[in-house]
């Protein structure tokens, strides 16, 4: 008797360890695919950090009452054209940024909003329409954000062209 209750809680014990041990598994697995997560989510956030610094850096050389929709003498806004084609620029990687899925939908609204202000604004309405002159054919994904007044998010514009 004594043999077969050895036998079996050996081998109950042995059950036992098993299920920890899968378990133990199953909570490290758990735990990597998080800390993978966290990574990403990081990441993202570096990244789209990065973009906003540079719009940051960007806008301290267009002289402020500019950015407060005053106009500019036509001397400053020469002076101060190189950093509003940039802007556009940097609008436009946002935008095809957020077109390719690298945008978070949180971080879009703040840009596209930011966007939306900062073109109805007359420094940069009269640069848009410059720009738009001399490179009609660059910047296209702006474009269309503006030509459709934001109405449809770029990130659904690959899915609304398959359709």
């Amino acid at each position: 008797m004594l043999d077969f209750l050895t036998t079996f809680m050996n081998g109950k014990l042995a059950e036992w360890i098993s299920a920890l041990g899968a378990l133990a598994t199953f909570a490290g697995v758990g735990f990597v695919w998080k800390q993978i997560q966290l990574t990403q989510e990081i990441a993202q956030l570096e990244f789209e950090d990065g973009l906003s610094k540079e719009y940051r850096e960007l806008t301290t050389n267009i002289p402020t009452r500019a950015l407060l929709g005053g106009g500019l003498s036509s001397r400053d806004y020469e002076k101060t054209f190189d950093e509003l084609f940039r802007y556009i620029d940097l609008s436009n990687e946002q935008t095809t940024l957020r077109a390719r899925g690298r945008i978070s939908d949180e971080t879009w609204t703040q840009w596209a909003d930011g966007i939306k202000f900062n073109m109805t604004l007359p420094v940069f309405k009269r640069a848009w329409s410059d720009i738009q002159h001399m490179a009609p054919t660059q910047f296209e994904e702006l474009r269309r954000l503006l030509n459709e007044n934001f109405s449809n998010d770029p990130k659904n514009w690959a899915k609304v062209n398959q359709s």
